[in-house]
């Protein structure tokens, strides 16, 4: 399998044993790390017991026009080799598709894209072999495919033999040992525990803007807490973007939605994907999940404007001369950042020396078409000490999570009854927000005068519908009010803080 995307292509690998030179090729355009698997093979078959014929081998992956990458080669071609020296039935063989990486000494380690392989495999009708490690993950494809996942080339070829029977690996859940941090330990920061409900109950784009030390991070940590597990369906898309990142550790799932915290100074192939392989970047690896990005000016602009695009289609598209990959990005966006480079500007009892100069230069990094992607913003005070002398609260992150999950599920039932495609209000297109979120003569009055005033753009307007339509959600209430879009046009509008921003 050569893989595209998440997407797991078919290589025939074909290996022939004939009369001329002693001399062992691989063709079909492999990279170096296919071309040393003659080495790892040839060792590999040695430690096993067998032993290259002195002939000529020529083992051929076709398309030949398809670039082949990766280590997991190694096995296919070891068991072309098998098949074609009698070692193991061929007719059996073609009806599996292999991939895996061998160690020296016969043993076959583990690879990444198993659970995109298998689920290629299923959709072709065959089995596949595949690393031990791999064959948890792997199970996950189909629950009647056939999987074998052996340790060692011996054990392939003594099942095959009949000598030796593998059993098909059960799929499996990583347990989750370390809790998610929780909302009790937030002490004050009302708001923006609000907002960050919000945000979760819609799946909303947050940005919060406070001096040092106010919570932003703590905050922004404590939201998968509150965000429902995912489906199992999720859970597939998810780990599949993990399996080709090669991030399945033992094989295992995790239920848990994808948290990333990028450091300030990761370039745009590490956010977006790229390299020589188009490997899925930070925003692919959040998908489902939440992309937090904390001292957001630090990020380079080109770096936060390279976000526009996976934001709009939730897809991350890298172009190559020769080919194009496109990973799934459908993730939210939650970013931190202090008022200007000193921190604490408007903040009482502070001055920039610089004045308003100091913030103006530090969120002039931020573009306005970045900021009009963002749907919550809002301003987090510093904390004081008459606020942390209080005792913790007495919500935690159990009885918020309890509202974002009967917020997720009317969301889910509407869409379901409509027929489209959203999981959540901040999937909406146009047409449909415009549709569920019709607000009353009030709100429509409301809106219309505030969209003049606040010059909103065309995607401003919606995204503050999509807004509306979540806290109506969690009111329990079907129609979006007044109340609800005074809300969401509070929180599309910048605070003080972020008052001097593109």
């Amino acid at each position: 399998m050569a893989f595209q995307g998440v997407e797991a292509v078919p290589v025939d690998v074909q290996v022939q044993i004939g009369p001329g030179a002693v001399a062992f090729t691989i063709v079909g355009l492999p990279d170096k790390a296919v071309a040393e698997s003659r080495e790892r093979v040839r060792s590999a078959l040695i430690a096993s017991g067998l032993s290259l014929p002195p002939k000529r081998i020529t083992v051929n992956l076709a398309p030949a026009d398809l670039p082949k990458e990766g280590s997991h080669y190694d096995l296919p071609i070891a068991i072309g080799l098998m098949a074609a020296m009698g070692v193991v039935p061929a007719d059996q063989v073609l009806d599996y598709v292999v991939l895996g990486e061998l160690s020296l000494d016969g043993t076959i380690a583990q690879v990444a894209g198993a659970l995109p392989a298998a689920i290629g495999a299923n959709a072709l009708g065959k089995g596949l072999i595949c690393p031990a490690a791999c064959g948890p993950e792997a199970a996950w494809a189909s629950g009647d495919m056939a999987i074998l996942a052996p340790r060692s080339l011996i054990a392939l070829a003594n099942h095959f033999k009949g000598t030796q029977v593998l059993s098909r690996p059960d799929p499996r859940i990583r347990s989750e040992d370390a809790p998610l941090p929780d909302l009790v330990d937030v002490k004050g920061q009302e708001t923006a525990k609000r907002a960050l409900e919000i945000a979760a109950a819609g799946g909303h784009n947050l940005l919060m803007v406070g001096p040092p030390g106010a919570g932003k991070s703590m905050l922004a940590q404590r939201l998968p807490s509150i965000l429902p597990p995912l489906s199992p369906r999720e859970l597939l898309e998810v780990s599949m973007v993990q399996s080709i990142a090669g991030q399945l550790g033992e094989g295992r799932l995790s239920q848990r939605r994808p948290f990333r915290s990028p450091h300030h100074s990761a370039s745009t192939a590490a956010m977006v994907g790229g390299g020589v392989r188009a490997r899925p970047g930070e925003v692919s690896l959040a998908h489902l999940g939440v992309l937090f990005l904390d001292e957001l000016p630090e990020f380079a602009p080109q770096v936060l404007d390279a976000l526009r695009e996976p934001l709009e289609t939730a897809r991350a598209v890298i172009a190559r001369a020769n080919h194009r990959v496109s990973y799934p990005a459908q993730f939210q966006l939650v970013c931190a950042m202090n008022p200007c480079r000193c921190g604490y500007y408007g903040e009482p009892g502070h001055q920039c020396r610089r004045g308003d100069r100091c913030a103006t230069e530090y969120q002039a990094r931020l573009s306005g078409p970045f900021l009009d992607r963002i749907d919550v913003r809002i301003d987090v005070a510093a904390v004081t000490a008459a606020d942390l002398a209080l005792p913790a609260p007495g919500e935690g992150s159990a009885e918020v999570a309890a509202r974002v999950k009967t917020a997720r599920e009317l969301q889910a039932a509407r869409f379901a009854a409509l027929g489209a495609p959203a999981r959540t209000n901040a999937d909406c297109g146009p047409s449909l927000i415009e549709d569920i979120a019709r607000p009353d003569t009030e709100g429509a009055r409301l809106l219309r005068d505030a969209s003049e005033a606040m010059r909103l753009s065309a995607r401003g307007y919606h995204r503050v519908l999509k807004v509306a339509r979540t806290l109506a959600d969690l009111d329990g209430s079907e129609r979006v009010g007044r109340l609800h879009l005074a809300e969401a046009l509070a929180y599309r509008q910048a605070g003080p803080r972020l008052a001097l921003a593109a």
